[in-house]
């Protein structure tokens, strides 16, 4: 089916085997929403339920099964762990309200050892999926992984996910989670995965909030480690730039976590990049895609509205009722392409 065009959507949870990872068993669902980010717990659900034994824990995946015509979708849109701390009483009825958490929670939950460390030289994703391996989702690597350039040191009330994070930004990679509750380690996206726009998949809705982040975004930033140090500063004809704005913006990191054969001052230019990279933010709400995650890249092409070019997906709000609405946060994701 084209998911650019109009459907219709029902839904549905099952139980899920932790040790297979497969269904087990239906409940229904009489309404919910998904939540994605792209930072710490990265998934989470709410959903109502009549038919859920309360007071327990389980792992739970939702289901989209959507009709376009003659043909039909058959879409798991989160999987994580579903508690239900009340019960809703109305006369005879009783409905179950549930938080459904991420299937990293398991990682949040577990500190790591007094003195853990990650090894300088070990490939960052072999550590992430390590570290990984307390929840019981399936977790596979993508491309050939950086090496640590020096040991990261778990600090006091350190996390398996906490440190999972570090791995993360030291080596420049992410994490992607899709709807079955498998979790990618990854480099970061360099082409998009959906394009929407006012001539082909037009999916977005016309209303659109653009914002410009000028006063959180640094023109110089200085990065420290040990004895070294280095300062990048923005000095092109870009919008953030020292002449365009006419002033100094810093930011700073004296704790550098460098990529495996990073400099000093490479790192801090990379990270002043980063910086600026989110300067320009947008929201809109558009049809369901599943090819579509937090941290991937989507081209956009609404001239009209200020958006043109290529942007980092940053949040993701899908709500579950007719058409699988999804509300979207992007940013420029520092794109040459965009204005």
């Amino acid at each position: 089916m084209d998911w650019n065009k109009g459907f219709s959507a029902t839904y549905y949870m099952s139980i899920v085997d932790p040790a297979t990872w497969r269904d087990v068993g239906r409940v229904e669902i009489i309404e919910g929403s998904v939540n994605r980010t792209d930072s710490a717990l990265r998934h989470a659900a709410d959903v109502t339920c009549r038919d859920y034994e309360p007071g327990t824990e389980s792992w739970v995946r939702i289901y989209l099964d959507a009709r376009q015509g003659q043909s039909g979708a058959h879409e798991p849109i989160f999987t994580g762990l579903a508690t239900s701390p009340e019960t809703a009483i109305n006369g005879n009825v009783k409905e179950y309200p549930l938080q459904c958490f991420s299937v990293l929670k398991p990682a949040e939950d577990i500190y790591l050892p007094r003195g853990w460390y990650a090894p300088s030289g070990m490939e960052g994703a072999a550590v992430i999926r390590q570290l990984l391996s307390v929840c019981p989702c399936p977790v596979k690597i993508t491309g050939e992984s950086p090496a640590l350039s020096q040991s990261i040191i778990a600090e006091d009330s350190e996390t398996h996910l906490s440190m999972v994070d570090k791995v993360l930004v030291a080596i420049g990679w992410r994490l992607r989670v899709n709807g079955y509750g498998i979790v990618e380690i990854c480099p970061p996206a360099t082409e998009p995965s959906a394009t929407f726009g006012i001539l082909d998949n037009d999916s977005i809705e016309p209303q659109i909030t653009l914002a410009h982040d000028w006063y959180q975004c640094p023109n110089c930033f200085r990065a420290t480690r040990n004895d070294m140090s280095a300062v990048a500063k923005d000095e092109s004809d870009g919008p953030l730039s020292i002449s365009a704005r006419g002033r100094e913006v810093w930011k700073q990191d004296t704790s550098c976590d460098l990529a495996n054969d990073e400099s000093i001052a490479e790192y801090a230019v990379r990270r002043l990049k980063e910086e600026q990279a989110r300067y320009i933010k947008a929201n809109y709400n558009r049809r369901y895609n599943p090819e579509l995650l937090v941290s991937d890249l989507v081209r956009l092409h609404y001239p009209a509205q200020g958006l043109d070019g290529i942007y980092k997906v940053t949040t993701q709000d899908t709500t579950l009722t007719f058409g699988a609405a999804t509300s979207e946060e992007v940013t420029n994701g520092g794109h040459e392409e965009n204005g």
